[in-house]
């Protein structure tokens, strides 16, 4: 059973679930939700309510704020004594008239109730652990970056020395092995050019 909307108040944290996003006044088919965001100090808006109203009179218990709502701070109660003598302002509801313990939604709703707090548990307990391995990363760093620069041995060393000159040598070698191939190439080719020169200038005497 389902009749005028209720706000929770979340009793562990001290504070509303609403954060005044107003997706439930925009998706009400009638109309009949109207919600002021609450601001700081300084008039920065905060993500709270500072005043929300349901007009009983118009609200048709379609039950579409509790379903849109993205928080699951607004529910439907089943609180129907609601006879009054003048629809204005009796039937026109405020925050502090909707608003109940987080209890009172779990003893009236009790499935529904367990299954989202499974969904938030689960979804609290994958934050915390994202959270602990990022500051188990950022520790390991921290301890990498303070720990002191590992020595060499003097036969390390020395080995380190071995290894450089061997490949410096073997470069040398190389590039002379290249050096080598290049002029044979280069004679091969002047050697051509000589063949050609004499073959043309046979052909010409002959001519």
């Amino acid at each position: 059973f389902r009749y005028i909307p209720m706000l929770i108040w979340d009793t562990q944290k001290n504070e509303d679930l609403c954060t005044a996003c107003g997706i439930c006044a925009k998706v009400c088919p009638p109309q009949c939700i109207w919600i002021v965001r609450d601001a700081d100090e300084n008039g920065r808006p905060v993500a709270r309510p500072a005043e929300f109203y349901i007009d009983a009179a118009v609200c048709m218990s379609c039950s579409f704020c509790t379903e849109f709502c993205p928080f699951d701070a607004i529910k439907m109660n089943h609180d129907y004594e609601l006879a009054v003598y003048d629809r204005y302002p009796q039937l026109v509801y405020d925050k502090e008239e909707l608003t109940v313990p987080v209890e009172y939604y779990a003893a009236l709703w009790p499935s529904q109730y367990a299954a989202e707090e499974e969904v938030r548990q689960r979804k609290e307990a994958e934050a915390r652990a994202k959270e602990e391995a990022k500051a188990k990363a950022a520790a390991e760093k921290a301890k990498a970056a303070d720990a002191p620069a590992q020595k060499r041995s003097p036969e390390e060393l020395q080995a380190l020395k071995e290894q450089a000159a061997a490949k410096a040598k073997a470069a040398r070698s190389g590039g002379a092995a290249g050096g080598e191939d290049a002029e044979a190439k280069k004679a091969s080719l002047e050697e051509l050019k000589r063949n050609a020169q004499e073959r043309a200038k046979q052909r010409k005497e002959q001519g």
